[in-house]
């Protein structure tokens, strides 16, 4: 018997961060339905790279804007609706948070440190990405903060 082998759809996302008294802040959005708390994510369109489609993103959907990191952070993969996914992440420095912005009535966002965000996401996968952020931007914030 052969099995199915169904195409991993590509989609890219940021973890959109700030630094607030010295501690490092994530900003998580709600599904459109509030069930559940993610990253601003979404499908990749034709011509466009995969980090300015994550800047993309995270206007629509958290009404951020700021400076994407070119460099890929990791991967995470999900299923919904029968189809699989697998999600390039970036990091988002934020400059600017909307009140205004595409899908302000459809989601809550809400700023978290990153231990409370780790607990707060659904897939295990994004979870270790994140758990790789929040490695990442300790060290920066002992160099720095």
């Amino acid at each position: 018997m052969s099995r199915k082998v169904s195409k991993v759809l590509k989609q890219s996302g940021v973890i959109p961060y700030r630094v607030n008294n010295g501690k490092v802040e994530i900003l998580l959005i709600t599904t459109r339905n509030h069930q559940h708390w993610v990253i601003p994510k979404g499908d990749i369109p034709n011509g466009m790279s995969s980090p300015d489609s994550a800047a993309k993103e995270a206007w629509e959907e958290a009404g951020v804007i700021g400076q994407v990191d070119t460099n890929k952070l990791g991967t995470y993969k999900y299923r919904k609706g029968g189809k699989a996914y697998r999600v390039n992440m970036y990091l988002l420095s934020v400059d600017i948070l909307s009140e205004d912005y595409p899908e302000a009535t459809k989601r809550k966002r809400q700023w978290v440190e990153v231990n409370q965000a780790i607990r707060c996401v659904k897939f295990s996968s994004l979870k270790r990405v994140l758990k790789g952020f929040f490695q990442v931007k300790s060290q920066f914030c002992q160099l720095r903060c």
